[in-house]
């Protein structure tokens, strides 16, 4: 009986194939704008995780102050740290691979008639190894050069870039304001951040060159810290709170005028942030597919309308109510069906467009295409059950004398 019944929808169907096309156009831009906007969203979160964990391997975060947990989200600062509290935490806290100061400050690097308003950061080697950077031409700092402060640098690309254009830049001076640097080294690209900001665009210097010949301070203003696969990065935080609470001398009760910051906190904000307005964007495109159920409905309903004869004909004939029903029921299946389909066809090759154009990886999962294909299916069968339920109550003998 319902394979009777598929091959009348499917004759039906293809007796009025532009005006079917049309029904079931609701439904091929419903399925369509779901799984589009869906696996965007979806690349966009792989994007944003991706770039988080390009920032570094199991990498921790320490900075002076308290945030914005102050009093009305106000940021509360405290003193900077110093390199002796560096170096205590690469002596004490036995799980951490590489501990990295870090000191910044806006400056214009100059290399003959070029300029560029740019960073100058202080660090160690231990920058390196932290946020997981390798220098991609020349050579990072010697013992010699870090405890001595010499003038040398290493360039993000973005600064090699705008300073040299197309040429070699290794063993080449520059200048920081007034002070003569020599590049040693060129940094592997990383591109923008997650938060848009060009991370390729600054300059590394030792620290102690920093701190002597730029700041003119002592201070660090944060230390990234990387911790050994394999062991707790909540452990290792506890560690390290501890270890700054104890050097910073902060009382028992006292709040702390530091914090850790996590990049798993980061990545699970941002990916949460993408996840939401995934699900937002994926809710507002199913509307069309209740906008095409309507549309299917309404199309059904002139078709029983304007098969009233044909209908008495089949029910005087000895047709039961039961495969009328089934019969327009299965229809509209077949409609929704259909359009479900070619939205999945037409979502796959826009979505691998888009992808391309907006740099995002394709994510294709397919819980949601098969979701998106039920669900097309479903309409059918709900506002197809009206028209259908109309059909099969009619009286054989009044159709019959339907004009």
């Amino acid at each position: 009986m319902i394979l009777n019944a598929f091959v009348l929808a499917l004759r039906e169907i293809r007796r009025n194939l532009m005006r079917s096309f049309l029904t079931s156009l609701g439904i091929i831009i419903g399925v369509a704008a779901v799984i589009t906007l869906v696996t965007l969203g979806n690349g966009a979160t792989e994007k944003v995780k991706s770039q988080i964990a390009s920032l570094g391997s199991n990498l921790l975060q320490l900075r002076a102050g308290q945030g914005f947990h102050g009093p009305g989200g106000v940021r509360v600062t405290a003193l900077p740290f110093k390199l002796s509290d560096v170096e205590a935490i690469s002596k004490e806290i036995s799980r951490v691979e590489a501990v990295a100061p870090i000191a910044g400050r806006a400056t214009q690097a100059i290399s003959g008639n070029r300029n560029w308003l740019t960073t100058a950061t202080g660090s160690t080697n231990g920058f390196m190894a932290a946020r997981d950077w390798p220098v991609a031409e020349g050579r990072v700092f010697t013992v010699g050069e870090l405890r001595a402060g010499k003038a040398v640098c290493i360039l993000g690309t973005t600064v090699a870039r705008e300073l040299f254009g197309g040429e070699e830049p290794y063993g080449a001076t520059i200048r920081l304001k007034k002070l003569a640097f020599k590049v040693i080294g060129v940094f592997s690209s990383k591109g923008e951040s997650p938060f848009g900001t060009d991370r390729d665009d600054f300059i590394l210097v030792p620290m102690r060159t920093f701190q002597r010949r730029i700041a003119g301070n002592t201070d660090v203003s944060r230390v990234y810290i990387s911790v050994l696969d394999g062991f707790s990065i909540d452990g290792v935080k506890e560690d390290i709170a501890r270890l700054m609470r104890e050097r910073r001398h902060i009382r028992v009760g006292e709040n702390d005028d530091f914090y850790i910051r996590d990049m798993r906190e980061i990545t699970e904000v941002l990916s949460g942030t993408t996840r939401v307005l995934t699900s937002l964007l994926g809710a507002i495109a199913a509307v069309s597919l209740l906008v095409g159920g309507i549309g299917i409905m309404n199309i059904m309903l002139v078709s029983v309308t304007e098969r009233t004869r044909e209908i008495g004909t089949r029910l005087a004939i000895g047709a039961l109510a039961r495969e009328v029903l089934l019969q327009f029921l299965v229809e509209a299946v077949v409609l929704s069906s259909m359009g479900g389909g070619i939205g999945i066809i037409l979502a796959l090759v826009v979505s691998a467009g888009l992808a391309k154009l907006l740099l995002v990886p394709l994510v294709l999962k397919p819980g949601i295409i098969v979701a998106a294909f039920l669900f097309s299916a479903a309409i059918g069968v709900f506002f197809g059950y009206f028209p259908a339920r109309n059909a099969a109550r009619m009286d054989p003998i009044e159709a019959l004398r339907h004009e």
